[in-house]
């Protein structure tokens, strides 16, 4: 987790040289109006502030920068506080870099990265009340309100991301990216390992339905994006509902994709129902059923 890579973001563990990029964030108004003052006048101060970050085991940030400039725009932080039982994840974010996505693409990836013992039964984040864009996005990510918490004279919302909403999350994400061919040939042979063996696979258009297994679904699409028929194609997730009882669950997803077809420009959405187990093995794919929105190309 030195370095994580997005597609519009670079994430690196925090550095002695982001000193300078840190006194403006903990400067910066959200973060004196929403976190609170550390106090950091000088950049003296900011390197003393950034040593002891890096320095405690109990806490691990992250640098967000922009991939096209290596423009710092925020942090992604993960702290074991002596008040929570589980670790806390939390973000912060320039203004001007606000409203595109960032704060979502690097926490997800963050996400996506933890390791299972840092997970354990649910991951924690905490914010103020009136903190309506941070509540928001957890909301997005899929976090649930857990309640109130005081502490240090202030009060805070509390939410909560459970380990199997975690895993499924990250499965989900894994299978939109199976088909992603921008960066090389995708390896289409990942599928075998998210699903349970005897996964099916449903296309609806219409009122007419394609049944696949897993095999007769990745061969055509395996010619298709290694032909050059299909390039520079990539699908996601822009929209998810969750819902989970004991070891089975569902996840209904809406996403997008774009690339180029036989040279064109191609745009597209659509839906996705997701049914899961929970085995041995942790979460797996059970049936995928999706049908394509509209598209243009």
């Amino acid at each position: 987790m030195k370095e994580i890579l997005t597609e519009r973001l670079l994430l690196h563990e925090l550095h002695d040289n982001d000193h300078e990029f840190i006194f403006k964030l903990v400067n910066s108004p959200r973060w004196l109006g929403f976190i609170g003052d550390r106090n950091i006048r000088t950049l003296e101060d900011a390197i003393t502030y950034v040593k002891k970050i890096i320095d405690n085991p109990q806490v691990r940030y992250w640098t967000v920068r922009q991939r096209t400039d290596a423009q710092p725009v925020g942090i992604i932080t993960l702290v074991k506080r002596d008040y929570l039982d589980y670790y806390d994840i939390g973000f912060a974010f320039l203004a001007e870099y606000t409203g595109k996505g960032y704060s979502f693409e690097a926490t997800t990836s963050i996400l996506d990265a933890l390791p299972e013992q840092v997970m354990m039964d649910k991951l924690l984040a905490i914010t103020t009340e009136d903190n309506s864009r941070s509540i928001r996005l957890l909301e997005k990510l899929g976090f649930s309100y857990e309640g109130i918490l005081n502490e240090g004279g202030k009060t805070y919302v509390k939410y909560a991301l459970s380990s199997d909403r975690a895993e499924i999350g990250k499965l989900t994400r894994s299978f939109f990216s199976l088909f992603d061919n921008t960066s090389g040939e995708p390896d289409l042979r990942r599928i075998f390992k998210m699903c349970t063996s005897s996964a099916g696979i449903i296309k609806q258009t219409g009122r007419h339905s394609e049944i696949y297994s897993l095999e007769s679904f990745v061969e055509p699409r395996r010619k298709i994006l290694t032909d050059g028929t299909l390039q520079q194609f990539t699908e996601f997730e822009i929209d998810h509902e969750t819902k989970i009882t004991g070891n089975i669950a569902q996840r209904y997803s809406k996403f997008r994709k774009k690339g180029l077809m036989h040279g064109n420009v191609f745009e597209g959405s659509g839906h996705k129902l997701f049914h899961f187990v929970k085995n041995g093995d942790g979460w797996k794919i059970a049936h995928v059923v999706w049908e394509d929105g509209d598209h243009n190309a």
